[in-house]
């Protein structure tokens, strides 16, 4: 092929139907499989290092099986090499994936090699590009990468010839002069790594390699966009739906309970993943839309700061002499004092309501400790 000439581009989304995304890219006899899946918030990866702590959502794997060169060696964990490889892409990719307020998902993408003769890395950036649009992450870019290389003669010390080879092949590679891959989207890079065997390249050959690489990113990002050229309107029904809402961070308390012992029945009944930040933003997530729906609408009644003149259907809870008591919300309760409980005089409060029953109110007060003050007789219609 010519020096500037990319191997044969094929691109594929969806091919694998039961997975959350998925995209195939080959470049010649390199040809990627990258798979997508799609988490709910607290799926995130903890880093706590010497050096690092904090949480990770975006993640992306990348595996190098021998037979993808055609040796026969046992399989075994990620290598130094697979996860150089799958970090480079991963930083490749970081600038289109959404933030959390607009995407609140955790996301791993694994690109396995299928096969490979030389930028399989930039492979995998091509295929988790075509994956994330797959399974309807919302970026705003597709992202592609390319390796350059090069040919060289030296005296000295010092470059005197020299040609820049575009789409740099295993073979190429081992006698080449450097190893350049460059990953970015049509406007812009976001990604590099250079290795070189020569004494040291020049301004003139680097700012040539970055131009001979844009070319060919654009030929990429074409046949790309051809099989898909903007992220999917919603999510593969197999992928767990998030909803988030906020609630005053003072009642986070009241969502999660003693022990946890509240929120673990809220995802017991439920069946939804719940996620709670100390800013009181809640995340729920599941695949079944009823399972979000009972799930938020049991965390707002927790955390449900009542107002006067609402109404409410509750429950008598306990009778004292002076009133009796009404479950409105979980573990809410308001005093419906004896003088409230009919538009006539009450002699004893069990001649109207007994424990258990259920009674419409209305909240007439909250005083300064909070304590909710209800009426049944406004309730009466006269």
């Amino acid at each position: 092929r010519k020096i500037t000439e990319i191997r044969p581009l094929e691109a594929k989304v969806g091919i694998l139907p039961y997975t959350h995304g998925s995209g195939l890219f080959r470049r010649g006899q390199t040809e990627i499989l990258s798979v997508i899946t799609l988490g709910a918030p607290g799926a995130e990866q903890f880093i706590d290092t010497m050096e690092i702590e904090g949480r990770k959502r975006f993640m992306h794997h990348y595996n190098f099986p021998p037979f993808s060169v055609g040796e026969i060696s046992p399989l075994r964990g990620p290598g130094r090499r697979d996860i150089g490889h799958g970090a480079l892409a991963e930083k490749a990719l970081m600038p289109i994936i959404p933030n959390q307020d607009d995407f609140p998902y955790t996301i791993r993408i694994v690109s396995e090699v299928l096969s490979s003769n030389g930028s399989s890395s930039m492979g995998s950036v091509c295929g988790s590009s075509l994956a994330l649009m797959d399974a309807g992450v919302p970026i705003k870019k597709a992202v592609a990468g390319i390796a350059m290389g090069l040919v060289s003669e030296e005296k000295n010390g010092e470059i005197k010839k020299y040609k820049i080879i575009t789409d740099l092949q295993d073979l190429e590679d081992g006698k080449g002069g450097m190893d350049f891959k460059i990953a970015g989207t049509k406007d812009g890079i976001t990604a590099i790594q250079m290795d070189t065997k020569t004494h040291g390249l020049t301004q003139e050959i680097i700012a040539k390699t970055f131009y001979q690489a844009l070319e060919a990113r654009l030929k990429i990002l074409e046949v790309m966009n051809n099989s898909i050229n903007s992220s999917r309107s919603d999510l593969s029904p197999f992928a767990p739906r998030v909803i988030s809402l906020k609630i005053n961070p003072d009642k986070i308390r009241d969502v999660i309970g003693s022990g946890g012992k509240v929120i673990n029945e809220i995802i017991k009944e439920t069946g939804a993943t719940i996620d709670i930040k100390d800013d009181g933003t809640v995340f729920v997530a599941s695949p079944n839309k009823e399972s979000i729906d009972k799930a938020i609408k049991w965390i707002k009644a927790l955390t449900h700061e009542v107002t006067v003149g609402e109404v409410f259907d509750g429950k008598v809870t306990r009778i004292l002499a002076f009133g009796a008591f009404v479950e409105i919300l979980p573990k809410q309760e308001g005093l419906v004092h004896i003088s409230e409980l009919a538009p006539y005089r009450v002699n004893r409060v069990e001649d109207i309501v007994n424990i258990g029953d259920s009674i419409s109110v209305e909240v007439i007060g909250i005083d300064e400790q909070g304590r909710i003050n209800l009426s049944c007789k406004r309730m009466i219609k006269t």
